[in-house]
């Protein structure tokens, strides 16, 4: 049987497969972690409400790293680099199960988040060269499968591991399906895809990585864990101080990582500033709703993971009437009414209550749920729709790495907002309730400010192509 390449079916489909599993890991992982947390607080001898950075060093780490994957991809061959993704993501598992402190955690989470940075991007790209542009869309349709089965497990699945057996099989179990992919990735990967050397902006990514790091770190330490005020200074100062450098180096390179010619596009520089202050509090609220549920409202792990798939399928549901509600509305005044409704939504989560019913706390989720995915569909597909040829490609690195950059900043601040509240009603009895609804009511604010960036958008912005849901 030959597909519509020329080549044997037999050998193109088990890419897609392998391709899938790696996003069905990182996607399981990223949800069945958030329920654990608390678990893992207690285990190491944590407060809860300081568990931030174990969100932080992954996420940040994958930003960091992304401008740099398909330069090494094309350097050294996609099935090298995605065997060695694989295997480092699975070395980084094992390395979080064994931890015997926070602070090993965070590195062994760094370690996973290398392998995460390189997986889906080489995966996708592996992908796109198997299969020519009409059979592309389809492959990965077939890929994205995974991707939305791992979030609607992975809250439960992580609650029944903490509870019955531990938090550290929320690691192990990606232990074998890894070692599956590890021996799959070098059977069935392509060998000897190396594309002709080009050269990479080795400045551009030392300032690009140094500034995302100094100031994630920065906010990060505003939660006062470990980090004095004078150091969080300084790391901020520097962080900015790279990413300006790293500006002015674009604008002279003759090959930038990301040529500043692309934010010459409206719909890219809008859409990439709206993902990023939108992300802030859309990031943040999956790290804060377990807390809120477990910590918050004292119920079981099992139980909050179980509640919580009521914003999976909130978000499932919603993707099947983006198309038609931004063909309506158009881009500026869906992204524009659906960022306060974001903003209201997560600030509204700030009212949960142990007095409130279930069934109410379910119905919330499961809005906020529709209405975050309808942002991402929204967002993702207007920052791309003018892309074309290579500044395609670019654009996706740049809209994939501001994304989880977003992620990371949200989750710091959410931590250190967090901090600052229970620091300040500590003497009460019901302090962690109190900041966890006070942190909510913030976080929400905060993510209001997207609205004033999506107002910039052109009023008669319309839909393309179908808007991408994928996170």
């Amino acid at each position: 049987m030959k597909n519509n390449i020329g080549q044997p079916a037999s050998k193109q489909e088990p890419l897609l497969w392998l391709v899938a599993i790696g996003f069905f890991m990182q996607s399981l992982d990223a949800t069945i972690l958030n329920t654990a947390l608390p678990s893992m607080a207690a285990s190491l001898g944590q407060s809860p409400l300081h568990m931030q950075s174990v969100v932080v060093a992954y996420a940040l780490t994958t930003a960091m790293l992304i401008p740099a994957t398909g330069w090494v991809a094309d350097r050294f061959g996609t099935r090298r680099i995605y065997t060695a993704a694989m295997a480092l993501f699975v070395l980084g598992s094992v390395l979080c199960a064994l931890a015997p402190t926070l602070q090993f955690l965070v590195m062994a989470r760094v370690v996973q988040g290398v392998g995460g940075a390189m997986m889906l991007p080489v995966g996708r790209l592996a992908v796109l060269r198997a299969y020519p542009r009409d059979a592309f869309i389809r492959a990965m349709s077939f890929i994205a499968i995974p991707g939305q089965v791992g979030p609607l497990m992975g809250p439960a699945v992580g609650g029944w591991l903490v509870e019955f057996a531990s938090w550290h099989w929320i690691f192990w179990i990606n232990v074998p399906i890894g070692i599956v992919g590890v021996w799959a990735a070098w059977r069935w990967m392509p060998l000897n895809d190396q594309q002709p050397k080009r050269a990479f902006d080795g400045v551009g990514f030392a300032l690009l990585a140094a500034g995302m790091v100094g100031v994630s770190l920065a906010l990060d330490g505003l939660s006062g864990v470990g980090m004095g005020h004078a150091l969080v200074a300084v790391l901020l100062v520097f962080g900015m101080a790279s990413l300006a450098a790293y500006w002015m180096h674009a604008l002279r390179s003759s090959q930038p990582l990301f040529a500043p010619s692309l934010f010459s596009v409206r719909s890219l520089r809008v859409g990439l500033l709206g993902n990023l202050f939108a992300r802030l509090g859309s990031g943040a609220a999956p790290f804060l709703v377990p807390l809120m549920l477990q910590v918050g409202l004292g119920l079981s792990p099992f139980h909050a993971g179980t509640m919580m798939l009521a914003t999976v399928l909130g978000g499932m549901l919603v993707k099947r009437v983006a198309v038609q509600t931004v063909l309506r509305f158009g881009y500026k005044r869906v992204l524009q009414v659906n960022s306060v409704l974001l903003g209201v939504m997560i600030a509204g989560l700030g009212l949960v209550s142990p007095a409130q019913p279930v069934w109410l706390i379910v119905a919330q989720l499961f809005v906020f749920g529709a209405i975050n995915s309808m942002q991402f569909s929204a967002m993702n597909s207007v920052t791309l729709k003018d892309m074309t040829g290579e500044s395609a490609s670019s654009g996706n690195s740049l809209l994939s790495m501001v994304q989880m950059l977003a992620m990371s900043m949200g989750v710091a601040i959410a931590g250190a907002v967090l901090a600052g509240y229970a620091d300040m009603w500590q003497a009460r009895e019901d302090y962690k309730l109190l900041a966890l609804q006070a942190t909510f009511v913030t976080v929400g604010v905060m993510t209001l400010a997207a609205t004033l960036v999506f107002s910039q958008l052109e009023p008669d912005e319309k839909v393309r192509s179908a808007p991408d849901g994928h996170d």
